[in-house]
């Protein structure tokens, strides 16, 4: 009984303790980590300083030099390529609108973007942030680095700050700028995204919904998608580090992993395009062997040379067929994706420092690139697939080709490229049982050939003899 009267008491002085009146219970003294830690309510100045960081500085700089294009071209109704049916008329064609991104890169109404982005545009709009239209002149595109230049008729417009993507730390902060619903939106002002540079020189294969070869990109987690192809990927300071470009996805949206054209190589062709209209190639007369020829050489490392131009910028430093690539530009190479690398950074007159491997073992030299040797003769277009020239001794002996006629495959559509296995640089010989000895030749032959019809194509390429077997469908 006593036992329990205790236990009561002891509850009693507990509940007068946590209820009792403050002034007679526990007080808090004014030192201890609960007084401490009480909220005080932040100052409306204190608020603006913790929302303004470097990003919305950033934005706040590069933002008003970024524009929505709006792209107007004419594509066929069917999906269906010249390399699929050969034989069907020409099917109706509509109008279809696209759109993309630029970035101001001078007050006089200079803008770059993606080659994607305007390609085959019959009319391109730019509008700027605060509403105003533009009809925009392409004054240049390049395909191989996916760059173009366009000009609108304007003054003192907002300029682009340029940095550089050559010192990137891989971590660092950057901030992509675009407009990916373009004129889905009611608004000019770009879409930003943030994240961080994921990757640098990162080479990327062509895929068939992905063509192109991008070299040397940046890789960021910032979200890219669709509308944002051509608009800036800024730094922390607001510059412009490289030009939006391409995205994994399976769904058409960021799943965090883009890229990005390094600024230095989107200034240096745009400063081309503006002077020349086109690109001048850089030659360095050899050939290496692609992914194929690399999956059957054992050697780790390296890059193997299967083809020198007699004369051409490579053999008068003594690099020969079968030399092993394996430093340029002080970039180590591992595969043939570091050389093309190499090569695209290249412009006509530039040095490089060359490291190979021979039967007289390691060398080191330098190697200047040249400009392209002018080829006159006559392309022909087949099907709007390929393009053709006739192998002539100048083309013979500037290509390092044993062949001394054929047609020489300057270009063809990645979707004939797929589906054909051909490339850039092979010699067309003989279809079936007939020689080929020009490219006009060739042109009319496959233009003869019946839908099912099954027929062999016998090349050269690299120095090597070999044949194919397609089916037209």
């Amino acid at each position: 009984m006593s036992r329990a009267i205790r236990r009561v008491a002891f509850l009693g002085v507990v509940l007068s303790i946590g209820c009792g009146d403050p002034s007679n219970g526990l007080q808090i003294a004014p030192d201890s980590i609960a007084a401490q830690a009480t909220p005080v309510s932040p100052s409306p100045q204190d608020l603006g300083t913790s929302r303004h960081t470097a990003i919305v500085d950033a934005v706040a700089r590069a933002g008003p030099s970024v524009v929505s294009i709006s792209v107007t071209s004419r594509r066929r109704v069917s999906s269906r390529s010249p390399f699929d049916n050969w034989f069907l008329p020409r099917r109706s064609e509509r109008l279809v609108l696209g759109y993309g991104t630029g970035f101001i890169i001078r007050a006089d109404g200079l803008i770059i973007t993606n080659h994607h982005v305007i390609d085959d545009a019959e009319e391109i709009v730019v509008t700027l942030t605060h509403g105003n239209e533009y009809q925009a002149e392409l004054i240049g595109e390049d395909p191989v680095s996916d760059i173009a230049l366009l000009r609108i008729d304007g003054t003192d417009l907002p300029v682009s700050a340029i940095g550089r993507s050559a010192d990137l730390l891989i971590g660092e902060w950057v901030i992509a700028l675009g407009n990916p619903y373009g004129y889905l939106l009611g608004d000019a002002e770009p879409t930003v995204t943030a994240g961080v540079v994921s990757a640098t020189r990162r080479n990327i294969l062509p895929t068939s919904n992905r063509p192109g070869l991008y070299l040397d990109m940046i890789q960021t987690d910032a979200a890219i998608n669709p509308g944002n192809s051509g608009g800036p990927l800024v730094n922390a300071l607001g510059e412009v580090i490289g030009v939006n470009s391409s995205i994994f996805t399976s769904s058409g949206g960021s799943i965090g992993i883009g890229f990005a054209i390094p600024i230095e190589r989107a200034m240096r062709v745009a400063d081309e395009l503006l002077h020349n209209g086109s690109v001048r190639r850089a030659w360095t007369g050899l050939e290496v062997a692609g992914a194929d020829a690399m999956r059957d050489w054992k050697r780790q490392g390296g890059v193997l040379v299967i083809n020198v131009a007699p004369q051409g910028p490579a053999a008068r430093i003594g690099i020969g067929r079968e030399s092993i690539l394996t430093e340029a530009a002080g970039r180590v190479l591992r595969t043939y994706l570091d050389w093309e690398a190499v090569k695209l950074g290249l412009h006509v007159g530039d040095s490089v420092l060359i490291t190979f491997h021979d039967d007289t073992g390691p060398q080191t030299k330098i190697l200047v690139a040249e400009d392209l040797p002018t080829v006159i003769a006559e392309r022909v277009q087949v099907l709007e697939a390929l393009d053709l020239v006739t192998v002539t001794p100048s083309i013979q002996s500037e290509r390092g080709l044993q062949s001394a006629s054929g047609a020489l495959i300057l270009s063809l559509s990645d979707k004939a490229s797929q589906m054909t296995g051909l490339r850039a640089g092979d010699v067309i010989l003989r279809i079936g049982r007939i020689e080929t000895k020009t490219a006009q030749q060739v042109s009319e032959i496959l233009q003869t050939l019946r839908q099912g019809q099954r027929f062999r194509f016998v090349l050269e390429r690299g120095g090597s003899f070999l044949y194919t077997d397609l089916v037209f469908r």
